[in-house]
């Protein structure tokens, strides 16, 4: 059998032998550029030194094939023989070499992401550093602008807010969880009768009734507001007013409450008026029930009357019939002189009306009673206005009422004392008021809202029927005018009672006034 020539095999081992060599070393170069390119690439520099020791293993591998395929051509079998272990062991060596770089690929690579990690977190720190950098040179730069424009902005808000404290027409405090007022503004101070405020005030000692400020505080404890609470709060003089309050707890971070703040609305005008109305509709209804009843009793009264007065010719004068029919007499006039009282609380009988000087009807009915004032030891004090407007009304109507309020106010002062009467222009209401004040005990609260209703009486039997001040109070609504009373008059013992009547000056008066005015 004839052997194959082996030129191809030996060509095609020496031309890949080369290419081996050849592209070995296109690989180190280009791995040798990326390393230039990105130095701090991990992945690029372990290409590189791989690229060396394939570089290595090629040439070993290539050269010791080249020489191989010659020496055979030429015969030397003997001389490959010799150098073919060398040529093997060094082909060992570089496998290993290139066996070692790849077995250390997998620790290379963590340790590069471990470092590229710490890299990445250095810098973002860093980054973190020169952001916080920038910004401290620019608040260096900018820190006065800013103090200055927040400031501003404080001092505007707190400038708005001042305002509101200071000019509401409410209180407005804040307090400790203990009541002691820390601020109020001075709507609140003169509302309660202080000028400044002083070391000591304490918002639960103007509550006049305890329950009120009991429930005040559990308000507030348990919900952490009160809204629109009714009260009656004592002010430094002793008078009474009565608020509405709305107020909020003041909380810490923890949740306990260590005070409050709130306002407080007077709310007395408006009592005062709604209780005038109040009574003003009372009086009505009575005065139409009163009117009904004292027509019906006036006619059988009469009827009684006349024929006691008839049946007294029938028996002797000393005789016990006769007695008793004058007793009968007296007592029906007694009646019909309530009826007539009646009758003229309800409005309706008529009177003659003319132009009045207020100051000559107070000194018409004291020319009557101060005799009897004096006797019992009362002073009379007359503060009358030199020059009044005149009111138009009845004289007559007019002379009753100033005697019924000035012997009410004798019967109070058993003991004697002091009677002051008074008579000014209120220009803004185009009013004259006339005060009858005394210092007798003073009306007790629980009665004061009844003193004109018909038959309420304090007075002693047989002193009084309980209807001369509703007689009184009907007259002056007559005249389109108002009767109130101020009890105690002196605050500071709880004493006295004033009487004020206020009568419309007449329309003629009015305009006379307003041109001088003009």
């Amino acid at each position: 059998m004839n052997s194959l020539p082996l030129y191809p095999t030996t060509l095609a081992d020496i031309i890949g032998s080369l290419m081996i060599i050849i592209l070995s070393f296109l690989s180190l170069r280009y791995a040798y550029l990326l390393t230039r390119k990105q130095p701090e690439n991990f992945i690029w520099g372990f290409l590189y030194y791989l690229s060396i020791a394939l570089a290595f293993f090629a040439i070993s591998r290539a050269v010791g094939h080249i020489v191989k395929q010659f020496l055979l051509i030429f015969d030397n079998k003997a001389i490959w023989a010799h150098i073919s272990p060398f040529s093997g062991g060094f082909n060992s060596l570089m496998m290993i070499f290139v066996s070692a770089v790849t077995i250390y690929y997998h620790k290379g690579v963590e340790v590069f992401r471990i470092v590229e990690s710490n890299a990445r977190k250095l810098e973002i720190a860093n980054r973190q550093r020169i952001n916080a950098a920038n910004e401290m040179m620019r608040l260096n730069l900018h820190l006065e602008e800013m103090v200055e424009e927040r400031t501003a902005e404080l001092s505007q808000s707190e400038k708005k807010f001042r305002q509101f404290f200071e000019n509401s027409k409410d209180m407005v405090y804040f307090c400790s969880n203990g009541g002691l007022i820390s601020d109020i503004n001075d709507s609140g101070l003169h509302m309660m009768g202080y000028d400044t405020l002083p070391e000591h005030l304490n918002i639960h000692s103007f509550f006049k009734n305890d329950d009120a400020l009991e429930a005040y505080l559990l308000s507030l404890h348990k919900n952490g507001f009160v809204r629109d609470f009714e009260v009656e709060m004592e002010k430094k003089d002793g008078s009474v007013c009565h608020v509405l309050l709305t107020a909020n707890a003041i909380r810490n971070e923890h949740g306990q409450m260590i005070g409050c703040e709130g306002i407080a609305k007077d709310m007395t005008k408006l009592k005062t008026m709604t209780d005038q109305l109040v009574s003003q509709e009372k009086m009505a209804s009575v005065g139409q029930l009163a009117a009904g009843v004292a027509h019906e009793i006036n006619t059988p009264l009469g009827i009684i009357l006349g024929y006691a007065q008839l049946m007294q010719d029938d028996f002797p004068k000393e005789s016990e019939e006769k007695q008793n029919l004058i007793v009968i007499e007296r007592q029906a006039k007694a009646c019909r002189k309530i009826v007539a009282d009646l009758l003229k609380f309800s409005r309706q009988s008529g009177g003659f009306k003319q132009d009045l000087d207020l100051n000559e009807v107070v000194n018409e009915v004291l020319a009557v009673t101060e005799h009897i004032l004096d006797i019992d030891h009362i002073q009379v004090n007359k503060i009358l206005a030199e020059t009044l407007p005149l009111v138009p009304g009845d004289a007559g109507k007019i002379r009753q009422v100033f005697f019924n309020i000035i012997n009410n106010a004798h019967q109070a002062m058993e003991n004697g004392g002091s009677l002051t009467i008074t008579t000014s222009y209120l220009a803004e209401e185009k009013m004259i008021d006339c005060m009858v004040r005394d210092t007798g005990p003073g009306i007790p609260p629980e009665v004061k809202g009844r003193i004109f209703d018909p038959f309420f009486t304090t007075k002693r039997v047989g002193k009084g029927t309980g209807l001369g001040l509703s007689v009184s109070y009907g007259i002056i609504q007559e005249h389109d005018g108002r009767i109130t009373v101020d009890s105690p008059a002196n605050k500071e013992d709880g004493t006295g009672t004033a009487f004020h009547v206020l009568l419309p000056v007449c329309r003629k008066e009015t305009q006379n006034i307003d041109k001088e005015e003009k």
